[in-house]
């Protein structure tokens, strides 16, 4: 449910298909705050969804954001249908619930990735870049599921990604990277992320959806965010893809702060609001690699 109001505050992973790349107008005037929370799915209209991404019932009943189903080949994406405006220090707090499930074909794959762009609201790719490669000016924090070769883990991970930094291989150069139990992302289990970036520090919190917030981070990395996104209006959203490998990739519930206010508890469905205005939309063992800061111009 989301509730709308105004405020003044491997062979898997060589399956590249794009998805439509189309501009979005930016309409009106910058406003002051923009806060987002679905409890559910039942309504995307504030969402423009792409390739792939449907809303879906899952096997618990749930009307999820489902941004690729267990099928081979698949890409979608996700974003706020308008632009938010990022200004000052580009802080942010988001959190999200998702499960991924029913996976197939080579191996689990590939995963999915929160994505903050200023390109337009409908671009996404396929396969080894998990939706975000290529993107220019494009930040992402990746929930990968695929054992992959090269320099990217073996196992399932999170981390920090800029689209336009590729390996050799095409693959996703992470800048961040914190690894998991093989499994541990696409065991069908609702898990609950939390991510928060002050500034000057992102912080990524990673647990079971039953359990409170982690008091400590599972990846930390110094960022220059107005540095990547070069500019004010960025699209924020997920984008996902599978290749021979597949799983389904449901996003279950989602809030998004335009500033950096830590989010707990999930507040109850009547407390749930969507602020819109201005641009229209304003509205297990780990390792971790080293962490250094980044400027990209």
């Amino acid at each position: 449910m989301v509730t709308i109001g105004l405020s003044a505050l491997h062979s898997s992973r060589r399956r590249g298909l794009g998805l439509a790349m189309a501009g979005a107008i930016l309409l009106g005037s910058p406003a002051t705050a923009t806060n987002l929370a679905f409890t559910d799915f039942a309504d995307t209209s504030a969402l423009a969804l792409n390739g792939s991404t449907a809303t879906a019932t899952d096997a618990q009943g749930r009307t999820v954001l489902r941004l690729t189903p267990a099928l081979e080949g698949q890409a979608g994406s996700a974003y706020s249908l308008n632009p938010i405006l990022l200004t000052g220090s580009y802080a942010f707090s988001t959190r999200f619930t998702f499960n991924i499930n029913d996976p197939g074909g080579l191996a689990p794959a590939d995963g999915f990735v929160f994505t903050i762009q200023p390109v337009s609201n409908s671009v996404g790719t396929g396969g080894s870049g998990i939706g975000i490669a290529g993107i220019a000016k494009s930040f992402g924090v990746e929930f990968d599921t695929f054992p992959a070769f090269g320099n990217d883990p073996a196992t399932d991970h999170v981390a920090v990604d800029f689209g336009e930094a590729l390996d050799i291989n095409g693959d996703l150069a992470s800048v961040a990277t914190a690894e998991l139990a093989a499994g541990y992302l696409s065991s069908g289990t609702d898990l609950t992320a939390w991510i928060d970036y002050d500034g000057a520090t992102l912080e990524v919190r990673l647990g079971a959806a039953v359990e409170p917030r982690p008091l400590s981070a599972l990846l930390s990395y110094q960022l220059d965010l107005a540095s990547v996104i070069g500019g004010d209006a960025a699209y924020v959203g997920f984008t996902s893809a599978t290749g021979s490998g597949y799983e389904n990739h449901d996003i279950v519930s989602w809030q998004f702060n335009d500033s950096f206010s830590p989010i707990s508890d999930v507040p109850e469905p009547a407390t749930w609001a969507m602020f819109i205005g201005g641009f229209g939309l304003v509205g297990g063992a780990m390792r971790r690699r080293q962490r250094v800061s980044v400027s990209v111009a």
